[in-house]
């Protein structure tokens, strides 16, 4: 399946070097030409030459040995590769990748190429869990890298936990899946996402609003449109870029919000809430700024209208997907939102916790749904796990159909 493309494995100092060198062997057998770039730590735990057999390709590890004097290696490498996978990457490695630096044949190779990079972590549960390698991994994918997920088990520093490389057999299929003629689930379907926070005006120059940057709501348009659909993003005030291949919906308020939403609704094929609306706005809204009085002063709320819930009682073949940011007893109260909007799926996540909710570039979230499904996803950037919400709840509506 993988017959004529071209893979350069990058190995980093790992105890877990012995499953590149399986990894290697594997994409081989399926067809692949594999080189292969040895960090100086890599080479402590295997030698270049079990690369060299199992690749049948001279292994590369000098940036200052050059092989071919007619070429710059790391340059006719980062040239040559179709794809490029660093495995395992150790935390190092993604550090100095992160941050430019370029100083052995690895990252000069791994800054010089355009072919697309996936990055397999592998390290101690801890390591894995420190801001600065989550602050890291997150920059990276801000740099449209992608990122093969650790699994979990008995690590060999003793540790039971998250970091152990994932199966070399596990990364064949993906790098096949890569290769492979692109399925597109949501081809023909519409998908309507809002994203963003609303402002609710207070007068002319202050208004109430919330914390959310709208990147995850991006990132499930962005997603949606690459499974084949014809995807709207209707959007409340946020500081990126819409996806090229969205139709984008600009507005301000929970009302501009809704009455979009409603305008989309009865098309759509699938609605995916993930906005941060405002539960309530300013009863009366000055018309000039206030001004300030001794004392306190008082502002009346009243509730605007729930999306979700009125989506809910709606619905006929709409599938209905909602996100519910919480702070305490996510799941609990993922299930009872689940039931009172009648969606079809809860993505559920606390705000409180490193590395997930407003503003970062991951998210770690639990997937409930009817039936009991109840599925956690670990810190991911938020774009690859987008697209991992979104397969998953296809599967398992397709499981449904069965």
């Amino acid at each position: 399946m993988l017959t004529s493309k071209k893979i350069v494995v990058c190995v980093t100092g790992g105890i877990a070097v012995y499953k590149a060198v399986a990894l290697v062997s594997k994409l081989t057998q399926a067809g692949a030409d594999v080189k292969v770039i040895m960090t100086k730590s890599a080479m402590e735990f295997v030698q270049p030459l079990s690369f060299q057999v199992m690749s049948r390709n001279d292994v590369y590890f000098d940036t200052f040995d050059e092989k071919d004097s007619s070429v710059i290696a790391h340059i006719n490498l980062a040239d040559w590769a179709d794809l490029v996978i660093v495995a395992p990457a150790t935390a190092n490695v993604i550090g100095k990748l992160a941050n430019g630096i370029a100083d052995d044949m690895v990252t000069t190779t791994l800054l010089a190429t355009t072919a697309k990079v996936w990055i397999a972590p592998a390290m101690n549960v801890h390591m894995y869990e420190n801001a600065a390698v989550i602050r890291n991994i997150a920059q990276l994918s801000k740099d449209g890298y992608s990122f093969i997920e650790p699994s979990e088990g008995f690590l060999a520093c003793g540790y039971v936990g998250k970091g152990r490389l994932e199966e070399p057999e596990k990364m064949v299929k993906l790098v096949e899946a890569y290769f492979s003629p692109k399925e597109l689930p949501l081809k023909g379907q519409k998908v309507v996402v809002t994203a963003g926070p609303t402002r609710e005006l207070i007068d002319p120059v202050r208004f109430l609003t919330n914390f959310s940057s709208g990147k995850m709501g991006y990132a499930m348009a962005e997603a949606a449109a690459n499974l084949g659909a014809e995807t709207v993003l209707i959007s409340g005030p946020v500081s990126i870029d819409a996806p090229s291949n969205v139709t984008l919906i600009p507005v301000e308020s929970a009302k501009e919000m809704y009455d979009a939403v409603m305008e989309q609704f009865y098309t759509a094929s699938i609605v995916i809430k993930t906005a941060a609306v405002a539960d309530y706005k300013p009863k009366e809204v000055h018309s000039q700024k206030m001004k300030k009085q001794q004392g306190d002063s008082m502002i009346v709320l009243e509730r605007t209208s729930d999306i979700l819930a009125e989506l809910g009682k709606r619905k006929t073949n709409q599938l209905l997907i909602g996100f519910a940011a919480e702070t305490n007893d996510v799941v609990h109260y993922a299930k009872s939102k689940l039931e009172k909007k009648n969606a079809d799926y809860i993505v559920a996540n606390d705000v409180t916790e490193a590395g997930s909710g407003f503003g970062t570039e991951t998210n770690s979230v639990t997937l409930v749904g009817k039936d009991d499904v109840e599925l956690h996803f670990a810190h991911l950037p938020k774009k690859e796990l987008a697209l991992q919400l979104l397969q998953t709840i296809l599967k398992l509506e397709n499981d449904e159909l069965k």
